[in-house]
């Protein structure tokens, strides 16, 4: 099985660049489809998800050159084809497609989109938003038609907030005839980065980062080159690991803007951090302090991605600590191997009770999603002895190399093949 190996229990100390961010650049990705042309993006993460997104664009008869962290996307030849079973199912991402698709070639047949197993994540807020701008869709057991004569703007006010149908709604209305108003928009940073790179290429969307956005369909995009922002979840992923081990970081490039809610939270348990124009710096030299309560909100509040990272800081603070995830039922599957590791943790429904313990042990331990499996190798950099965590490829679905990231650190790791 693939696994990470650690030996942990030292502090750390060093410097990491934080990589381009996942969240932004996969639905910077489906709106290359949008550009009958040529796009190259910059800081573009090396991950698997990109790397599945890549397969599907080159499925729908798009050219992609890769050049360390640019890409090139030349979507001229662009036509609805089929699209590989195991890149839609293993991404959720796949859904981004579906807008910019019915925009440019009118047709989509593809199957329901996987991803990480932390929740239902419906898509019914898609095919509903589709459906007012023109589209049939015909649904099936295993997936679903969608066809367009011509998608046209319109009014959405979304029950819920969801980045996901918000991205789509966008990316169906820029070359949409007349314009689409969304109510209730989501207003994270990737929204912001993907309506940035279309307004580049000639869209007109306004309100970009607020609760109303409002996008003038145009007739056509033009070629364009941008550079994707720093992740702030790897971010807050590392800032999250000097937490648990202790120690003193700088993490290059970290979006502080987009992490007010993480650096709040850190600093309530004890973390000192300063920020300048080129990151952030975390010091954690004493003993973390338990936090009261925290909850997952929506941007700007403090993000469902580091909800694992900072239960584990928990396991290791002074007191008890309370989380409660508002965004995603099944966030709290990594709470039984954290209880291998002898973190004291009691879950009732949406909320996790935390009473801190001065060491965790190492352990065996499975990942079952990404954030969760990242947050088990910080258990495993803070716990004493070593720690295997299995199924890693969940966790190279959104980070370059974390082992590389880790060992820049002080924490001695490193990706293993371990056969039954």
């Amino acid at each position: 099985m693939d696994a990470i190996q650690i030996y942990g229990g030292n502090p750390l100390k060093g410097e990491v660049r934080i990589q381009g961010s996942k969240n932004a650049v996969l639905p910077i990705l489906a709106a290359a489809l949008l550009i009958n042309g040529t796009c190259e993006i910059e800081n573009c993460p090396i991950i698997s998800d990109v790397h599945h997104m890549l397969r599907l664009l080159e499925s729908l008869c798009c050219n992609t050159v890769r050049n360390g962290h640019t890409l090139i996307i030349h979507s001229e030849n662009l036509s609805e084809c089929d699209m590989p079973s195991d890149s839609v199912g293993v991404m959720r991402s796949s859904i981004m497609l579906l807008g910019a698709l019915l925009s440019r070639v009118g047709s989509v047949s593809m199957q329901y989109p996987g991803g990480c197993v932390i929740g239902q994540r419906p898509i019914d807020l898609h095919l509903k938003a589709l459906r007012k701008m023109g589209v049939v869709i015909d649904e099936r057991e295993d997936g679903f038609v969608a066809q367009t004569k011509g998608l046209t703007g319109a009014y959405h006010s979304l029950p819920f907030v969801s980045v996901g149908a918000t991205e789509n709604i966008i990316l169906a209305a820029v070359l949409a005839k007349g314009d689409t108003v969304i109510d209730n928009a989501a207003r994270e940073p990737e929204i912001s980065a993907l309506c940035e790179f279309l307004n580049k290429a000639g869209a007109k969307i306004e309100g970009a980062g607020s609760r109303r956005i409002l996008i003038h369909g145009v007739e056509k995009l033009h070629e364009v080159s941008y550079r994707v922002p720093a992740d702030r979840i790897v971010a807050g992923t590392y800032l999250s690991a000097c937490l648990c081990s202790g120690g003193e970081v700088f993490l290059d490039e970290a979006p502080y803007m987009q992490m007010e809610a993480v650096i709040d939270a850190a600093t309530h348990m004890g973390a000192e951090i300063t920020r300048n124009e080129d990151g952030i710096r975390v010091k954690c030299l004493e003993r973390r302090k338990a936090l009261s309560l925290l909850c997952t909100e929506s941007y700007p509040g403090f993000p469902t991605d580091l909800q694992s990272a900072f239960l584990t800081a928990m396991t290791l603070a002074d007191g008890k600590s309370v989380i409660k995830e508002e965004i995603f039922e099944n966030r709290f599957r990594i709470i039984p191997e954290l209880q291998k590791m002898g973190a004291r943790i009691t879950c009732d429904g949406h909320t996790a009770i935390v009473e801190g313990c001065d060491r965790l042990k190492g352990a065996n331990l499975y990942a079952n999603e990404l954030r969760g499996g990242a947050a088990l190798v910080l258990a495993g950099s803070a716990a004493d002895g070593k720690t295997v965590v299995f199924n890693r490829h969940f966790i190279e679905r959104g980070y370059e190399d974390i082992c590389s990231d880790l060992r820049a650190l002080g924490v001695v790791c490193g990706t293993v093949e371990i056969h039954d």
